[in-house]
């Protein structure tokens, strides 16, 4: 599908993006490895055949099995000499395939490659073309832009895809469970992110990485988000919980908000509008519909339960980034499309009430959408 979007002439491309890297050929880097942090980069040529360039310890912390035809690794670290410069392992990796590449037109996501790239694979900076001898450059190519059409293509999640998502909805859910029996006056943020992130390693059967808001509002400070804190949790509080569970470089994203004691009839009529939100957002989930349409939708509850618009955006879209498009907005240019997994999630934050947020993800179909994620949407 990259090829087929390509200028016809191209024959060759270097991707360097570590989610383009992992989305194309199955080879990520483990961020809970000690090589988290460093990359590979992948060489896909037109005829068919995959590349995977590394450093010997960036491939033996894969992730999973690299799904490449050849794969070039250069010697970083062998327990016997001192290591060098880990980039320049990388570039010298590259090197030992670029002989193949010269005199041939090809494209590269200039984003991710440094300057060092460029100079191996003898590219002109101005047009991305390739010199056929020193100094010569390729006539008639103009620079292609391989990482914009990546994002592009990934909107349209692929069966495996969304059955990862679906292991990470499931860790996410069990974690939002934990919560459910832990919020109280007297716990901790830090201590209720211990017990989330515990219950989600625990579903999801295999190390993972949790992110997100774990913090309390209250009526004096009805907004507040980012990882937890030594702050403890104070009758009346609500505790915000809007965390993602990360598996393989594929992500959840949803949320709920906890009372810690007895919610106040204002805290509930919060939550009761933000309900009907998303209820509202849902009736507009399908394919053609635009972004901006579901944002007014979205907000248009909250406007009519005398609230005023919605203060951030209604949702986005989920995968290997966080956000990714479409993204749920007044001025979005995005169109929903079969294949995208977005969110919806309609907050309030009143003074002298708290601040409630809440959050569903769903798969946008021909047909409408499909709820992918089943968490209770309760404050007790």
């Amino acid at each position: 599908r990259l090829f087929d979007l390509l200028p016809d002439d191209i024959e060759w491309v270097v991707v360097a993006d570590p989610r383009h890297v992992h989305y194309l050929a199955n080879f990520l880097v483990h961020p809970l490895s000690f090589s988290g942090g460093e990359r590979g980069l992948l060489i896909l040529e037109r005829e068919g055949s995959a590349t995977l360039v590394a450093d010997n310890f960036a491939r033996r912390s894969a992730a999973g099995e690299p799904f490449v035809d050849d794969e070039v690794i250069h010697d970083w670290y062998d327990h016997r000499h001192s290591v060098i410069n880990r980039d320049h392992a990388l570039l010298a990796a590259l090197k030992r395939v670029a002989d193949r590449l010269y005199g041939r037109p090809g494209t590269l996501e200039a984003e991710w490659l440094p300057v060092g790239a460029w100079e191996v694979l003898g590219l002109d900076r101005e047009t991305h073309s390739v010199r056929r001898e020193p100094g010569e450059v390729a006539p008639g190519q103009s620079p292609a832009d391989p990482g914009s059409l990546l994002r592009q293509l990934r909107r349209r999640k692929e069966p495996d895809e969304i059955e990862l998502l679906r292991v990470c909805m499931r860790a996410g859910e069990a974690g939002h469970a934990r919560a459910r029996e832990i919020v109280r006056p007297g716990v901790g943020e830090l201590e209720i992110y211990c017990e989330v992130q515990s219950a989600a390693i625990t579903a999801a059967g295999r190390p993972v990485l949790v992110y997100g808001d774990f913090r309390a509002t209250s009526a004096g400070r009805p907004k507040a988000g980012g990882l937890p804190t030594g702050c403890m949790l104070q009758d009346g509080d609500l505790f915000l919980l809007d965390y993602s569970v990360v598996i393989d470089g594929y992500r959840s994203d949803f949320t709920n908000t906890i009372a810690a004691g007895t919610p106040s009839d204002a805290q509930r009529r919060l939550l009761e509008t933000c309900r009907a939100a998303i209820d509202a957002g849902e009736q507009h989930l399908r394919t053609g519909v635009a972004a901006r349409a579901v944002y007014s939708a979205v907000s248009g509850a909250l406007e009519q339960a005398g609230y005023g618009p919605l203060g951030h955006h209604a949702g986005h879209g989920i995968g290997l980034a966080h956000p990714e498009p479409p993204i749920l907005v007044p001025d979005s240019d995005d169109v929903l499309q079969s294949g995208d997994v977005v969110t919806l999630e309609p907050g309030l934050y009143v003074e002298g009430v708290g601040g409630l947020r809440i959050e569903r993800n769903y798969l946008i179909t021909d047909a409408g959408c499909e709820r992918l994620s089943h968490h209770e949407l309760t404050l007790d």
